[in-house]
């Protein structure tokens, strides 16, 4: 049985059979007994990003823990909301936050996830939605973006205006240098 557990850019849930490259959780457990989710889609504000294979750990993806999440690179978890973990990607975490504060960092962008979206600015490693469908921003190349991964490539400047996926404060960090991980897919264009 495929779980409802894959990420798309907007921060929606899925069942589908590509898992992608990273995985996450959102705080904690907030599946049914029976691995399926009813209308929680978190646990708390603490939404992140980790590193599929950490020191040989195993864990059962909706287990007692927490709610196993799937993300096809970090630049989608950024988009639907998350952040680097402190425990299993300590190093990108600190080079991420910088000298913020997690919990502080964590509430505003809960609030952000929860705001609507805007038009804005094409950021390198944001994503947008341009008539329907995802594109993260790379280079001059807007990719659009699937569960296997990133399909086409359309130049930037075609793209006039677009809703920015990606929450505010993940934009300023990204224009403040943190490079995210990348699908292999979105190679081909460089």
């Amino acid at each position: 049985m495929t779980l409802q557990n894959r990420v798309d850019p907007w921060g929606v849930l899925h069942a589908t059979p590509e898992r992608g490259t990273m995985m996450g959780n959102r705080g904690g457990k907030f599946h049914r007994p029976d691995q399926t989710l009813g209308k929680r889609r978190w646990a708390s504000t603490h939404w992140i990003c980790c590193d599929m294979h950490y020191k040989n750990m195993k864990h059962e993806a909706m287990g007692q823990g927490y709610t196993s999440l799937f993300f096809l690179d970090e630049v989608t978890a950024l988009s639907a909301g998350h952040r680097p973990c402190f425990f299993c990607r300590r190093k990108d975490a600190k080079e991420f936050l910088g000298d913020g504060r997690v919990g502080e960092f964590d509430k505003q962008l809960h609030t952000e996830r929860l705001s609507p979206r805007s038009v804005g600015k094409y950021v390198e490693g944001a994503m947008v939605e341009y008539q329907g469908h995802a594109y993260a921003v790379k280079n001059q190349n807007l990719l659009r973006w699937s569960f296997a991964g990133y399909t086409f490539a359309i130049p930037r400047v075609e793209m006039v205006s677009a809703i920015t996926l990606t929450p505010p404060s993940i934009i300023a960090i990204l224009k403040n240098g943190y490079k995210p991980r990348w699908h292999e897919s979105a190679y081909q264009w460089d």
